[in-house]
């Protein structure tokens, strides 16, 4: 969500920021702009995509060696020439980028109007840089640096912000409360970015700053401080991330190429976790609060999205193997329900990005009640994992496209290795049933490459069904929530609407719905609750409704009832969920492209939600 750049060196920064800002597309963006310093400052933005930036300084001056970019997706104001970013205060002396909601952006700007100030756009971005030169004005000692502190005090709210003052031409000044910023640090030049995508190319040397961290940054030269003043000490960390999982490798989008990764991320999820004869799970990240989660009166997952989905895979595997109450709960209602937490639960927060504002906001009210707070996340250095008590990183790679494929399938992974983990130690799943699901884990890279080698069955059914309307998915157990992820890619990336059931509730509702012109998408691998959903099947087909069943090898009944089969490898249960998933991602992208969306940039979503 939104994405900044800067740089400053000895370099053109012109292309440093394009090409960075390129790299940040898939956080989602409406406006994009820049800020180049040389002789004087030129302040370039537009509304659109970037290739109409690109077109607006094609016969302008893109001279300078600092400067600063962003891609905004809107919050206050929509999307504008005169709402993009960056802004610059009514004076001129300062230019900013920012990240983040100013809460109070209301009232600061009516205090601003008392004062004399204007303002060109309906931001709180530019209330913002306003206040920073007001400050900066009415202070004794003129300092870039010190305003932004001051006036940074007077905030609420989240930012991530890059600000540029034309009084202090060689220097950027960077800070940080609940949105992410990374600056990259090369040979005597400095490169900023919302996250470490745009830095890989140059430099796998980064500094993550933490909330309140305040960069004063200058050829050569790096200071690190918080809000009030405190010198701290530059943590440099070596990012683990190649150009290459940044690009498409032949593959149409990136979403697709991410679905056939799955093989090798669910690989990278387990490997050296799993020992290599298959009897034992080891997850280092755990080890210290192991004691916590065997004592555990309570687990309580919480997600957002995608990942709010993969807790509730979590909740069926935690509860059948380790016998243990789970609660899910969406991060954002959790966070603002004054939930009842004690010290003897223990919570799971999932997200990808780890930056995700909702589940950070509400792993550090688990905290503050005294919760041990465990995250599982994929981006490592991220706030999250930093945050919490113990967790597990997924290792799934950077994910580019906006739809979640490869993160929710390693999120599976994991917390099916720490349902089984647990469960043995708790002695509630034994010796021998523990070993079948580590080995059946261990076989389902090689099931989904099975699966992927019928994606030309699942474009032809994609075919059919592509000019409908609405779309019913239904499961039991473990496989609803599939079900409700299934459902989530199809809306996400065809905008073609798609609602999850349980399929027990069909009854109570939905059925209504179904006619002969709503597809009704069944996971019907085999399990215990096999017979149900037939039952289900039957209950639509008797009111003409269009099946896709997703069933398990050498289903001859399904078969024969069902319009049209997506068929997946036999497994045991607790692995289910990692197959069944993927012939739904392939159907919704197959049913997007057909549908002529943009699967890697789905209209108004964002990879990773950094405010509320």
């Amino acid at each position: 969500m939104c994405g900044i750049v800067g740089y400053i060196g000895d370099k053109n920064a012109y292309p440093i920021l394009i090409n960075g800002l390129k790299m940040l597309e898939y956080r989602g963006y409406d406006s994009s702009g820049i800020a180049l310093l040389g002789d004087e400052q030129r302040v370039y933005k537009c509304q659109g995509k970037i290739a109409n930036l690109e077109e607006l300084v094609s016969d302008k001056d893109t001279s300078g060696k600092i400067g600063i970019g962003h891609t905004r997706w809107a919050t206050h104001g929509e999307p504008t020439d005169q709402n993009a970013h960056p802004h610059t205060s009514m004076n001129g002396h300062f230019t900013l980028v920012h990240n983040g909601i100013i809460e109070n952006y209301s009232r600061l700007r009516d205090d601003l109007i008392e004062l004399g100030y204007t303002f060109q756009s309906q931001t709180d971005t530019e209330v913002l840089v306003n206040l920073i030169e007001y400050v900066y004005l009415n202070s004794e000692e003129k300092s870039a640096e010190i305003a932004v502190r001051a006036a940074l005090k007077k905030v609420v709210g989240a930012y991530g912000i890059v600000i540029v003052c034309n009084e202090e031409p060689n220097k950027l000044i960077a800070a940080r409360k609940g949105s992410p910023l990374v600056i990259g640090i090369g040979n005597d030049e400095y490169f900023l970015a919302s996250d470490a995508t745009p830095i890989v190319g140059y430099t796998n040397q980064v500094l993550y700053l933490n909330d309140h961290d305040v960069a004063i940054i200058e050829r050569g030269s790096l200071t690190l401080k918080n809000i009030n003043n405190d010198p701290l000490v530059a943590k440099i960390k070596q990012v683990d991330l190649s150009i290459g999982e940044l690009q498409k490798n032949g593959y149409d989008h990136f979403m697709l190429k991410e679905i056939f990764e799955q093989p090798n991320t669910i690989e990278q999820s387990f490997k050296g976790r799993i020992k290599t004869d298959n009897s034992d799970i080891v997850l280092g990240g755990l080890h210290n609060v192991m004691p916590k989660l065997m004592d555990a009166r309570r687990l309580i997952i919480i997600g957002c999205g995608t990942s709010w989905h993969a807790g509730l895979v979590g909740e069926y595997l935690f509860e059948e193997y380790c016998r243990i109450p789970v609660e899910v709960e969406y991060a954002s209602e959790f966070r603002y329900r004054n939930p009842i937490i004690d010290e003897d639960d223990v919570v799971i927060a999932i997200s990808q990005s780890g930056e995700t504002a909702d589940t950070l906001a509400a792993v550090k009210l688990a905290k503050e009640r005294g919760a041990t707070v465990l995250g599982i996340c994929n981006v490592v250095g991220s706030s999250i994992p930093r945050e919490t008590d113990g967790g597990v990183y997924i290792h799934a790679g950077v994910e580019i496209g906006v739809a979640s494929t490869k993160a929710f399938t390693a999120q599976v992974t994991i917390l099916t290795m720490m349902a089984a983990l647990l469960g043995k130690e708790r002695g509630k799943l034994s010796l021998e049933d523990y070993r079948v699901i580590i080995q059946e884990l261990s076989e389902v890279p090689e099931k989904i490459k099975t699966i992927l080698k019928t994606t030309d069955h699942i474009r032809k059914v994609a075919d059919k069904y592509k000019d409908a309307v609405n779309a019913l998915y239904l499961g039991r157990g473990a496989l609803f929530p599939v079900a409700l992820e299934g459902a989530l890619k199809l809306k996400e990336v065809s905008y073609l609407h798609a609602e999850g059931y349980a399929a027990a509730e069909m009854k109570h509702g939905p059925i209504a719905l179904v006619d002969d012109n709503l597809p009704v998408v069944v996971v019907a691998a085999k399990d215990r609750y096999y017979e149900k959903v037939v039952s289900n099947i039957q209950e639509v087909k008797a009111r003409k409704g269009n099946i896709i069943a997703v069933v398990s090898e050498g289903d001859t009944q399904l078969d024969k009832m069902c319009d049209d089969i997506f068929e997946i490898p036999r497994s045991h249960p607790a692995v289910a969920p990692l197959l069944t998933i993927i012939p739904l991602q392939l159907f919704a992208y197959y049913v997007a492209i057909l549908r002529g969306t943009d699967v890697d940039q789905p209209r108004n979503l964002a990879k990773s939600v950094t405010v509320e």
